[in-house]
């Protein structure tokens, strides 16, 4: 039982950047915490108490369950409540107000708290204000931003924190099941072999059209070339150098391979947006992240990048990580729709609804832009997309083949409503398309950064499915397996599908 109250705290503590609209005219009284399954509830008094001590002492509820805890629950509360507040959350607040993806984040929110007696709004504004207020009024903690709040009573169901638990848990199932059942794929020494680390690295920087400032990217550059050329694409707020791993291993077996920082949404801007200095990623990302690819494409056409090589940029890959992944699709030729966003967006209760969606919600107003396609990539390896918002059904318009992978655990990007139904619901294994599921990888340990000691989990996976795609004969291909690897099973679940 005390576990369960632990686990309702915490959360609490995490989903208070929910925000309400107006300016209060009076300050929150009670915080209740709802349990449904138990039929009952704990009830604190946020306005009889000048200290954290009298707010306890003064709850009844509090009172018996320091007595049934052995004091347990009221000093993690009490923990809480003090807890201070982290004023870079006030600053990006203040540059984030009315952004659509943080509107998204705060629409999510509601489905957890509930706040009486003002109308919900998900601008940001509430919240920067209540912050505000208690640093003035000396109590720049987390009681001291409740009793600034509005409103009568905010209330949590903590049903509804164990119902979204669930739901993650039933994205996750599917994918479990498949991995269980499948056949991994086998070893081939010879792609997990060290890298020598015959290639050339650079740092450039790259003039674009669309961007205010030029663009910086990584080049890698083999000493024998194949002639080929894959570009890799992060995603939101990481960098380049998180991927430069992928990128090693395609380089060590011939292909030239680069990667962009795609300013409006890298680590770079996330640091400037915590600070107060840079508004949230908007949906015109959608669009411009993939014209940084094509632009850099058009510059290697034009012998204004990697000028000295010889590179067939008629047949060209790309390989991305969760939005760089969805980055990967749009260039492929996947339509980008408004459909489904319109309708599943405003459904907190949709049993498919996962983290991402706060993302792809986000891009909406940026729908009829972003059909960025580009014939000249041929390969597609995309790598927890979020997908299932966003793309019209139909496949047989892509320009390229694409391979999804997916984690099993990936609780970000679960793979049940984001790899496997996408794949199983368009037939799209029926025409060569594939997914691979990783055994116990997540949304976080898929990357490979640079000069790792080990090649990159996924570098042979990588490698033979550009190799098979582009027509380079290389030394092995996808179909002929061999990208596998003896630390964790990887599972083509195609078939199955």
């Amino acid at each position: 039982m005390i576990s369960h109250f632990k686990r309702s705290f915490l959360a609490f503590g995490s989903g208070l950047s929910l925000a309400f609209a107006g300016s209060p005219s009076w300050a929150l009284e009670r915080l209740v915490l709802r349990m449904p399954s138990l039929e009952t509830s704990i009830s604190i008094n946020l306005g009889d108490s000048h200290s954290v001590e009298e707010l306890i002492n003064g709850s009844p509820d509090l009172v018996e369950l320091r007595r049934v805890s052995k004091g347990g629950v009221p000093s993690l509360l009490k923990k809480l409540f003090l807890a201070p507040l982290p004023l870079q959350t006030k600053d990006f607040l203040q540059a984030a107000t009315k952004q659509p993806l943080l509107e998204q984040a705060l629409a999510a929110a509601t489905y957890f708290v509930d706040l009486k007696g003002v109308k919900p709004d998900t601008s940001g504004r509430m919240l920067t204000d209540a912050m505000t207020r208690a640093e003035r009024n000396g109590q720049p903690n987390v009681l001291g931003f409740l009793r600034e709040l509005p409103g009568e009573e905010a209330s949590i169901d903590v049903s509804r924190v164990f119902d979204a638990a669930n739901r993650l848990r039933t994205n996750l199932q599917e994918g479990f099941s498949l991995v269980a059942a499948g056949q991994p794929a086998s070893v081939n020494s010879v792609l997990k072999k060290p890298l020598s680390g015959g290639w050339t690295r650079e740092v450039l920087q790259l003039s674009v059209p669309h961007r205010t400032k030029p663009m910086r990217l990584i080049s890698l550059v083999p000493a024998e070339s194949n002639g080929l050329l894959v570009v890799i694409t992060h995603g939101l707020w990481d960098e380049p150098e998180s991927f430069e791993g992928w990128g090693e291993v395609l380089t060590e077996h011939g292909y030239s391979v680069l990667i962009p920082e795609h300013s409006g949404s890298s680590y770079r801007q996330q640091q400037l947006m915590l600070a107060g200095d840079r508004p949230p990623p908007g949906p015109e990302e959608l669009r411009l992240r993939p014209l940084d690819v094509s632009e850099l494409l058009n510059a290697v056409e034009q012998k204004r990048l990697l000028a000295s090589h010889s590179l067939d940029i008629s047949s060209v890959g790309v390989v991305g990580h969760s939005w760089g992944a969805t980055t990967t699709l749009q260039l492929a030729g996947a339509v980008p729709t408004d459909r489904k966003l319109t309708t599943r967006c405003s459904d907190l209760k949709n049993p498919e609804r996962n983290i991402s969606w706060v993302l792809q919600c986000s891009w909406l107003s940026a729908i009829k832009q972003a059909g960025i396609a580009d014939p000249r990539v041929k390969a597609v390896a995309a790598v927890s997309p979020p997908l299932r918002l966003l793309f019209d059904p139909r496949v047989r318009q892509l320009s390229a083949k694409v391979l999804l992978i997916s984690g099993s655990r990936d609780w970000v990007v679960p793979s049940g409503p984001e790899a496997i139904r996408p794949m199983r619901e368009t037939g799209a294994a029926e025409l060569g398309h594939r997914l691979v599921l990783v055994e116990g990888g997540d949304h976080f340990n898929l990357s490979s950064a640079r000069g790792e000691a080990q090649p990159a989990l996924l570098g042979p996976l990588l490698l033979t499915w550009m190799n098979e795609q582009l027509n380079f004969r290389g030394s092995a291909f996808f179909s002929e397996a061999g990208w596998g690897d003896d630390r964790v099973r990887m599972i083509d679940v195609s078939g199955q599908l």
